[in-house]
């Protein structure tokens, strides 16, 4: 099939790279210049574990190009596929413009008799009967369209991994011949295929995330009480995983969630209630832990050590989670903040996102070439991500590096087996701390 791509972000790209994988043509569309001039040499602007490899195959291929042309992109569709942000507004309401600026520019440039277009972006339950008459009301020619939304469920770090071993394909379409003409399309994914209303498969994406954030968010308020407690968070979650209704996922208690989805998706759902007048009270306390649980290592800090002010930190991991450049919503910022507000200076280190960070947060924080550099000399360090390079470290290393080598673990990265073999003390999420009361006279 014919298929164009509305917006090259992450969804956009792994989706179109993907579909044009398994045998399609696809066109893929942005309106940034100069992320489609790099695109057509081969270069991905994101940081995502295969990809650049497979875009590049399908470039030499010849089934994937990229534009910034409306008229090129949807003159020969059979497919378009909506695939751009749509962040939150202040009042946490989702984002609609660039999804209505999409829809109508796609009824203008549109051209092939029974155009589908489907609705990947993460969108308010009803946006799709809205797409529909943006789409409508802006047609240059005597064509039908038909409307589906087919919500994206892809982890960062294993997009394309995901994408060709899902749980499932939900496919939300009123229209048996749409409904039929993308099941063809997805076919050769092999992932089970789920059809719904369209309703239904927008309230799907909401839901699913919301659910995850709130498992996070429980794990973690059970982490909170189980230091209080003297448990270990660990055994409890292995505990309860065990049992098949709740499954081991996402019981890892850390320092909460970020990234684009999760924080977006939890405030939009909870607006949408709103404006239904339904008060949404767990997923209001869902997002009101994951706040306060994100400060929750500088809150150890200056517990622990009394007076932070003056002293130097080392911070290893600025990406939300692993094997992702994206430092959105990430607690790595906001432990960075936090640290700064208190008078504390901080050095960085991320495998792959430094320089994000350094467009955000520029000379105020200093930048490790590596994260020995970064732990080298601290009075105190902070894990925020768990990149496997950080989970090989010996904390008997990082205690001989430090200054004073007070670690706060944000992760669990390391065993407190390991931390008791060290002259350090190891702070870590809902499990006993290590205090084995290490000055910088007693390390020499």
């Amino acid at each position: 099939m014919n298929i164009s791509v509305i917006g090259v972000g992450y969804v956009g790209l792994v989706t179109g790279t993907c579909l044009a994988e398994i045998g399609h043509h696809v066109t893929c569309l942005d309106i940034d210049q100069g992320k489609i001039k790099q695109l057509n040499q081969g270069l991905s602007p994101i940081y995502e574990p295969g990809l650049e490899e497979l875009l590049q195959h399908n470039l030499s291929k010849q089934t994937l190009s990229f534009t910034s042309s409306y008229q090129a992109a949807c003159k020969e569709a059979e497919v378009i596929i909506i695939a751009v942000g749509t962040p939150s507004n202040t009042d946490g309401s989702a984002d609609l413009s660039a999804i209505k600026n999409a829809a109508e520019k796609i009824g203008a440039y549109v051209r092939h008799t029974d155009t589908i277009v489907v609705t990947k972006s993460t969108v308010p339950v009803g946006t799709n009967k809205k797409i529909k008459a943006w789409v409508s009301s802006n047609l240059k020619q005597n064509v039908q369209v038909m409307i589906a939304s087919n919500p994206e469920f892809l982890r960062e770090g294993s997009a394309i991994h995901d994408t060709f071993n899902g749980d499932r394909i939900v496919l939300g379409t009123d229209d048996s011949k749409a409904a039929s003409k993308l099941q063809e399309m997805l076919k050769p994914f092999r992932v089970p295929i789920l059809h719904t209303s369209i309703e239904s498969a927008e309230m799907i994406k909401y839901s699913s995330n919301a659910f995850l954030a709130t498992k996070i968010s429980f794990i973690n308020e059970i982490a909170n009480l189980c230091e209080k407690l003297g448990a270990n968070v660990e055994d409890v979650a292995k505990g309860m995983g065990m049992d098949q209704r709740i499954g081991h996922q996402f019981l890892n208690a850390g320092i909460g969630y970020g990234g684009y989805c999760f924080p977006k998706d939890t405030n939009a759902l909870v607006q949408m209630a709103g404006n239904l007048h339904h008060k949404f009270d767990l997923l209001e306390s869902v997002i009101h832990v994951n706040a306060k649980q994100q400060v929750k290592l500088v809150e150890f800090a200056k517990k622990h050590m009394k007076e932070i002010k003056g002293k130097t930190a080392g911070i290893l991991g600025l990406s939300f989670k692993p094997n992702t450049d994206d430092i959105r919503e990430a607690a790595s910022i906001e432990i960075i903040n936090a640290l700064l507000k208190a008078g504390v200076r901080v050095t960085v280190y991320d495998p792959v996102s430094q320089d994000k960070v350094k467009l955000l947060l520029g000379d105020s924080v200093s930048y490790a070439e590596d994260c020995f550099a970064a732990i080298e000399d601290q009075e105190m360090l902070f894990i925020a991500t768990e990149w496997e390079e950080f989970k090989v470290l010996r904390l008997s290393t990082i205690a001989k590096l430090m200054k004073t080598p007070n670690v706060f673990d944000g992760r669990n990265c390391f065993s407190l087996h390991e931390a008791k073999k060290t002259t350090m003390n190891y702070y870590s999420i809902g499990r006993p701390a290590v205090m084995n009361h290490c000055t910088e006279k007693e390390r020499v």
